[in-house]
């Protein structure tokens, strides 16, 4: 018999980490995530980890840079403007190789913006994390239960690639309550870490964790081979759920919190007879071009569902190239799409 708990989808990723083996937390307050860092607080000594409030988003980063290293399971979170504080050490960790897991469940923006829930980090964590050419691999879960299971399985994907992976959700996902399946959360066998610092025991020579390179031809040379596994990922590592697609005339694409209001304006169009239906990227990096252009040969028309000014509908112009026209809904600042809004977009994409 399956036991479920009820849980707020921050508390169920940072469950999701202490099932994965992570036992180093670092991190700084900030509203929508902060029940992460409360809830490691209060399990990470009972399980013989390490729970550390840094005194900033710069130091918290700094030193999963620092266990990352030594080969440990580390994870930090924050909200949109420690988010961005965090920009250099990520480029850090891409430059060392370094898996890690981050979390940034979004508030609205510019600046301190408010504390309402946002999609409008979307550009920082696909294209412009930090300075220099690199990618995290970027999760979007959409419930609670995948809150869970996303954190979980980030840790599989980072050691295996060597790369921080994102999990980005939105302040809603962060605060609402829903029954969560914890059982059965099985982790693969610890990969060999062969480059870690974990003392040589004067056994082998000494390794080196570094992201500086002098010269020109060799840093060249290592972002070649660094975008070769990022192909690697690209190919094998896509992750997306359908909807009402197999005869969909009109396709909202829509992730995170927005997809859930997606499905309810879908039912509700396929009750006046317009065919809609709902591609939900799973992964943003790497993101699901394939399927998305495998049904503009189809669609009539798409539809980008999202709480930001739009940075999502680039990509999905890009996948569909062109073939299709794209159509925008969105709020931003902190305001979500209403069924409504999003229903009166798809009739309007039906009459093109």
């Amino acid at each position: 018999m399956t036991t479920k708990v009820l849980m707020k989808g921050n508390e169920a990723i940072a469950e999701g980490a202490l099932l994965a083996g992570c036992r180093h937390y670092f991190g700084y307050p900030i509203t929508p995530q902060t029940e992460i860092a409360a809830y490691m607080a209060k399990k990470m000594p009972k399980l013989g980890g390490v729970f550390l409030q840094a005194e900033s988003e710069v130091a918290a980063i700094n030193m999963v840079i620092g266990a990352a290293a030594a080969g440990k399971r580390t994870m930090t979170s924050s909200s949109s403007p420690g988010f961005a504080l965090k920009s250099e050490g990520l480029s850090y960790l891409a430059g060392c190789d370094l898996p890690a897991v981050v979390v940034n469940i979004q508030r609205g923006g510019p600046g301190l913006g408010g504390i309402q829930p946002s999609q409008a980090d979307y550009y920082h964590a696909t294209k412009s994390s930090g300075h220099g050419d690199f990618h995290m691999l970027v999760l979007a879960p959409n419930s609670v239960q995948e809150m869970l299971e996303c954190s979980f399985e980030a840790f599989d994907l980072a050691d295996k690639y060597r790369i921080t992976v994102l999990i980005l959700a939105d302040g809603t996902l962060g605060q609402v309550m829903e029954p969560v399946d914890t059982a059965a959360k099985v982790s693969g066998p610890p990969i060999d870490k062969p480059w870690a610092l974990t003392g040589t025991a004067e056994k082998r020579s000494p390794n080196l964790v570094n992201s500086l390179c002098l010269m020109p031809e060799e840093l060249e040379a290592l972002v070649f081979k660094r975008y070769e596994r990022y192909q690697v990922i690209a190919e094998k590592e896509v992750r997306y759920e359908e909807y009402l697609t197999d005869d969909a005339d009109i396709v909202v694409v829509a992730y995170g919190a927005a997809s859930r209001i997606a499905k309810n304006a879908i039912d509700a169009a396929r009750r006046e007879g317009l065919k809609a239906g709902l591609l939900r990227p799973i992964t943003l990096w790497p993101f699901p071009k394939k399927p998305l252009y495998e049904l503009a040969q189809r669609a009539h028309a798409f539809v980008a569902a999202e709480f930001s000014m739009g940075q999502m509908a680039e990509d999905v112009e890009l996948a569909v190239r062109c073939l299709r026209p794209v159509l925008l809904c969105n709020r931003t600042g902190g305001v979500m799409i209403s069924p409504e809004e999003l229903l009166q977009k798809i009739r309007e994409a039906a009459s093109k």
